[in-house]
């Protein structure tokens, strides 16, 4: 039987991380992640330099730190696009960077970490935004709920006897 190599990946530091993201593709849940149509209106928006910034803001917070505060819990899964990024490219905690990307827990992140996460998690952004069907529109207000039918209020005689959480 041939032995197996459970050591975490190598760091994948070239420019397109083909091949990082092909490992995350084999991943039934990170493969789910995808832009949403508002989020993909923000980075138009906001334009890639405010997106970078923002990423990288988040990383130096969130996950830059040796402990970081909640650490496997401290990612939002969606609100931003760096977020859902984040969670599709596992660079949400410490946890999924050593897993996914070899990069040891317990040590704050140095300078060369903290750029090749927010490198990831632009490619996979900018992956997203030219997957994007052209000419998107922005997202339609969503449409008022429709209005609910009012019960019928029982009278307080109508109680159950005995049973006063039935009425």
């Amino acid at each position: 039987m041939a032995d197996l190599d459970y050591s975490p990946p190598v760091a994948d530091f070239s420019p397109s991380f083909d091949a990082l993201f092909a490992r995350l593709e084999t991943s039934p849940f990170r493969r789910r992640f995808r832009l949403s149509p508002a989020d993909r209106a923000y980075v138009r928006e906001k334009g890639v330099d405010a997106i970078r910034s923002h990423a990288e803001d988040f990383v130096r917070g969130r996950l830059a730190p040796a402990a970081p505060r909640n650490d496997g819990k401290q990612t939002p899964m969606r609100g931003h696009p760096v977020f859902v990024a984040q969670h599709a490219t596992a660079c949400c905690c410490r946890g999924c960077l050593r897993k996914w990307h070899g990069i040891p827990e317990g040590v704050e992140l140095d300078a060369a970490q903290r750029r090749y996460v927010a490198d990831v998690l632009m490619a996979w952004i900018a992956r997203q935004m030219e997957a994007a069907p052209p000419g998107e529109a922005a997202p339609s207000p969503a449409a008022p709920a429709p209005a609910r039918r009012a019960r019928a209020r029982k009278s307080p005689g109508d109680a159950t006897p005995g049973l006063p959480f039935l009425s």
